[in-house]
């Protein structure tokens, strides 16, 4: 599927990725923070190809969060900081494949028990923040 390159194709990605990062609030608690962190993941990926989008540009394949993040901050200054709240949440287990394949840990470890002692209400503030940030950019545009 190739996807158009415009402001409301743009806006259309940052729709899904807010009912993903309630998707994930609505989990905070659950004793299921690998679930919380998968829709996370989620959410973000959603609004940085949104914010790739809205400049015009064809999302012609997936470079990661960070790699995506990197990209659009050298080119977009209003952006600055970015990278660096993508890190944050990435280091704090942020993932689309570790959050849920049983392969990404040592046996007989489980994602649901690899991420204990994630703080899910600061993963959730980090991630509307970047949000935010990237919604802002788009309705710049």
């Amino acid at each position: 599927v190739t996807l158009t390159p415009s402001v409301p194709e743009a806006l259309r990605w940052l729709c899904q990725a807010t009912s993903d990062l309630q998707a994930a609030r609505n989990d905070i608690r659950h004793c299921c923070p690998n679930w919380v962190l998968f829709k996370v993941h989620q959410a973000l990926e959603k609004a940085l190809v949104a914010a790739v989008l809205c400049r015009g540009e064809a999302f012609v394949g997936h470079r990661g969060l960070i790699g995506m993040a990197q990209r659009l901050e050298a080119e977009e200054p209003e952006l600055s900081g970015l990278v660096l709240d993508v890190q944050w949440l990435c280091g704090c287990g942020m993932d689309g494949k570790a959050t849920q394949y049983p392969s990404y840990h040592p046996f007989p470890m489980t994602p649901s028990e690899a991420f204990p002692s994630v703080d899910e209400e600061e993963v959730l503030k980090q991630a509307q923040k970047v949000l935010v940030k990237l919604k802002d950019h788009v309705g710049r545009k």
